[in-house]
């Protein structure tokens, strides 16, 4: 059992670990990690060598803390009532558990990420700000990513249309010397903060495209930076492998994923619910390659224990100050059922910082068990470039091709469940905007499959998920069972200086993932909702109770 100075972790039903823990001794893994020995991965230091700042980040951001801090308190007296991050993965999904975590403190704008093309998405966010009463933060490493770089020019437009040309509303994160920065330079925006690049974008909550949104909304960063730094020292290779928590962390996972229980699912507190979209995309896309992954479930609805497969690996992150009563009694059940389970208790909100760090450690070395590159993403590239195949034919032809495989839909959610054998799991992934009424159905319909098939589910949306799970769902073991769900654009909008629209784009990436699924030989079903979403996904719930 691991017990930290500082965080109350316990262990519950996990095989034996004292060899695997020699093991790691003999190898000297947290040691090669540590040095940035890209052969504790690969022979190739490719995408590794380069992508391992993440590991000393805490001590670079510390001396840029006060400018940051300073900027959230600039943007605050400036009268900005919201700030819109646009952004996609690991520019997005780490703001928004701070965004859901800890809200804005007082007299601070309010912070709304917006990682979706689907119209109805993005029109009820122009609906619902004052452009020019609004930063609007552009985030992407890259700089070329297609939903930020869209989602610019629309909310530039409306700023246009308002009479105020100037880039004051405007503000960039990047790496250095990418189109963004150069953008932004031209476009005169706010600011400008250049990552160090040597950080991927799932492994950059803790640098500035996490702390800067973290600061608008007037959270102390000495403090979150205070709790990761503390929990880097606990992860460092002078600390005996029993006491190092990110060490400990990524053995569990490893090892049990190796031993069949893929599917680590996260139980949280009500106020840390959010953390699991950022451990979504830190798990699937660093391990979901070479048929091989750990499959992250968040947000399942809880049932009885009985309905939970050998594939599991539960993980507990509670607050110590939440009323969990209803949990605490499910996950009890969990444990005396005899399922693997850690307890993770963090005393406040800002033991967050350290939960970072060590996932972004266990993260990695769980990769190096597994034998695979936890810092590429080689099936992302491939559903952007279907995208993009998508997106030139609509504008050829002015219409969308007939493509067989995406014409092709399920009689019934029915059939394609009947498919799932031991060991699988539904990913629904929905096109869709995400609503309060759309999220609850999505989770009957989880209960639902759950309870009569026994399988993990798992809900991305989309785009969302492509910069995400997406890799996943392409590169990991091939025991996926993916719905898929669209809807008819009542409205659209423009996309300026395009030949498309925002709703043609969202169907092209919903084409493109669709056809990566089938190229890659993956269990697929499509199914269109024509009226409200809401309605159609009941439906779907109604099917499988007959």
């Amino acid at each position: 059992m691991y017990n930290s100075t500082a965080l109350k972790d316990s262990s519950y039903n996990l095989p034996s670990l004292e060899g695997d823990l020699a093991n790691l001794q003999r190898r000297d893994l947290v040691g090669r990690v540590w040095s940035h020995d890209h052969t504790a991965w690969k022979p190739n230091p490719t995408e590794i060598a380069d992508r391992l700042g993440w590991l000393s980040v805490t001590g670079q951001m510390s001396g840029e803390l006060g400018a940051i801090a300073e900027f959230g308190s600039e943007v605050r007296r400036a009268g900005f009532r919201h700030v819109v991050l646009l952004g996609m993965g690991g520019s997005s999904l780490g703001p928004e558990v701070l965004r859901q975590v800890f809200r804005s403190a007082k007299d601070y704008p309010k912070l709304i990420v917006l990682d979706s093309t689907v119209p109805a998405w993005v029109e009820a966010l122009a609906r619902r700000v004052d452009p020019q009463r609004t930063l609007f933060l552009v985030s992407s490493k890259s700089g070329t990513t297609t939903e930020p770089n869209s989602l610019y020019v629309y909310f530039r437009s409306l700023l246009d249309q308002h009479g105020q040309a100037t880039g004051s509303n405007f503000a960039a994160i990047t790496d250095a010397g990418t189109s963004l920065e150069q953008l932004a330079k031209e476009q005169q925006f706010r600011r400008i903060f250049l990552n160090p690049s040597d950080i991927g974008g799932r492994y950059s909550v803790l640098s500035y495209f996490g702390l800067v949104p973290a600061a608008l909304i007037g959270m102390e960063l000495p403090e979150l930076i205070h709790r990761a730094d503390a929990m880097r020292a606990k992860c460092s290779a002078e600390t005996p492998l029993k006491d190092n928590p990110g060490a400990w962390l990524g053995l569990v996972m490893g090892k049990l994923a190796l031993q069949g229980r893929d599917k680590l699912t996260l139980i949280t507190s009500p106020s840390l619910a959010g953390f699991g979209l950022w451990v979504e995309q830190l798990l699937a896309e660093s391990t979901g390659k070479e048929g091989k992954g750990i499959v992250p479930v968040a947000g399942e609805p809880l049932v009885e224990a009985r309905n939970y497969g050998p594939d599991r690996l539960f993980i507990y992150l509670r607050l110590e100050e939440d009323e969990n009563s209803e949990i605490d009694a499910a996950v009890e059940s969990i444990q005396l059922a005899g399922h693997p389970l850690l307890r993770m208790i963090l005393k406040d909100k800002y033991d967050l910082g350290g939960e970072f760090y060590r996932w972004e450690f266990a993260t990695a070395l769980a990769g190096a068990l597994l034998g695979i590159n936890p810092f590429d993403q080689p099936d992302v590239q491939g559903a952007k470039d279907m995208t993009d195949s998508m997106l030139a034919q609509y504008q050829a032809a002015g219409r969308w091709p007939q493509t067989p495989e995406f014409g092709r839909e399920s009689a019934s959610l029915g059939e394609l469940l009947a498919e799932a054998g031991f060991g699988d799991y539904l990913a629904i992934m929905a096109y869709l905007e995400q609503t309060p009424q759309v999220d609850q159905v999505l989770n009957s319909l989880r209960s639902r499959v759950l309870d009569r098939y026994g399988i993990a589910t798992t809900v991305g949306y989309g785009p969302r998920f492509l910069h995400s799970t997406g890799q996943m769902h392409k590169g990991g073991p091939d025991s996926g069972l993916f719905l898929q769900l669209t809807q008819e654009h009542a409205e659209d909008v423009p996309i300026p200086g395009q030949s498309y629209t925002f709703g043609v784009l969202a169907d092209a990436q919903a084409r493109g993932d669709y056809q990566a699924l089938d190229k890659a030989g993956r269990r697929t079903a499509r199914v269109h909702l024509p009226g409200d979403p809401s309605a159609g996904i009941a439906q779907l719930v109604e099917q499988l109770k007959a």
